[in-house]
């Protein structure tokens, strides 16, 4: 029996090919003994030719429209594929997972979005390691581009082109940040009240004001920046906070790995600040860190 996480990835451009990679992983997650009902987490139309194709198989397989799963930023995927494990899985974490990512390619993806969600593909490997959880990821090559499948693949194990994660994922943050606008604040107290009226004050109603100062706040906390220097900018939801850290921030799994109580410690709070927020940068230099946090 595998004790290790089965990372693997299908690129389709039919409907034939999509059954012809699925059909395949939920027949041998049906024939694991003992193993838990299979998931398939894939968009509508997808779903709907596993139904049709499976026939009474389908009531043995959990359906998921993957709008309902992948709801928001990377580190909420985590969460959602956590809590999943948590409740479903068997000893170990084992289950089958087909999953199809909403992000992939679709109408109005970013650069930058891009490049988050391979991050989180490559981390993938590091952070669900331990468990005997086998994951098939699907990529629609009429959606997304060649560019996206290339990055992809050098994410996910068995491709030929398998990278390490921590390589990876620095890679992708090597990217240097865009320099803060000249107009952006100065703040010096970066409680989450004083965060909050701030935000609030640039146009985020206060229920968002509320979460972004939280995350702010944590994120301060869990980077030892307890005091000091840091700049915010934008409007609305388009807030930005920029943390001038005076500690690196080695662990590329800083605020990935879901903490092990809804009571979160100090050094927690990136995880709370990834969950609120649709990006967390974060990076080293010799002398320290910067945390910029958009909100968004």
């Amino acid at each position: 029996m595998t004790t290790a996480f089965d990372h693997r990835m299908a690129a389709y451009g039919t409907d034939e090919e999509f059954l012809a990679a699925a059909l395949p992983f939920l027949t041998e997650a049906l024939d694991a003994p003992e193993e838990p009902p299979p998931a398939a987490i894939a968009s509508p139309h997808n779903l709907a030719l596993l139904r049709d194709t499976l026939g009474a198989d389908a009531e043995r397989v959990t359906l998921i429209d993957h709008t309902d799963w992948y709801t928001g930023s990377a580190a909420n995927a985590v969460a959602q594929g956590a809590g999943y494990l948590a409740a479903h899985a068997g000893p170990g974490g084992r289950i089958h997972l087909l999953m199809e990512p909403v992000w992939n390619g679709r109408a109005g993806s970013t650069p930058r979005e891009t490049t988050e969600w391979i991050r989180y593909e490559a981390l993938a490997n590091l952070l669900f390691a331990p468990l005997a959880t086998t994951a098939l990821c699907a990529y629609d090559l009429r959606t997304a581009g060649p560019a996206i499948i290339d990055a992809v693949r050098r994410a996910h194990p068995g491709t030929g082109v398998y990278e390490d994660p921590v390589r990876l994922a620095a890679e992708l943050d090597a990217v240097p940040l865009a320099p803060p606008p000249a107009d952006a604040e100065l703040l010096t107290d970066l409680t989450a009240d004083a965060v909050r009226l701030k935000a609030q004050a640039r146009g985020l109603p206060p229920a968002d004001a509320e979460l972004f100062a939280t995350a702010v706040a944590e994120a301060a906390e869990a980077v030892g920046q307890r005091s000091g220097t840091a700049l915010l900018w934008g409007q609305d939801t388009h807030c930005v906070c920029e943390l001038r850290a005076q500690r690196r921030v080695d662990d590329p799994l800083a605020g990935f790995v879901p903490p092990d109580t809804t009571d979160l410690e100090p050094g927690q709070g990136l995880w709370y600040a990834r969950q609120v927020c649709a990006y967390v940068d974060v990076r080293d230099h010799q002398d320290g860190a910067t945390v910029r946090l958009r909100y968004a």
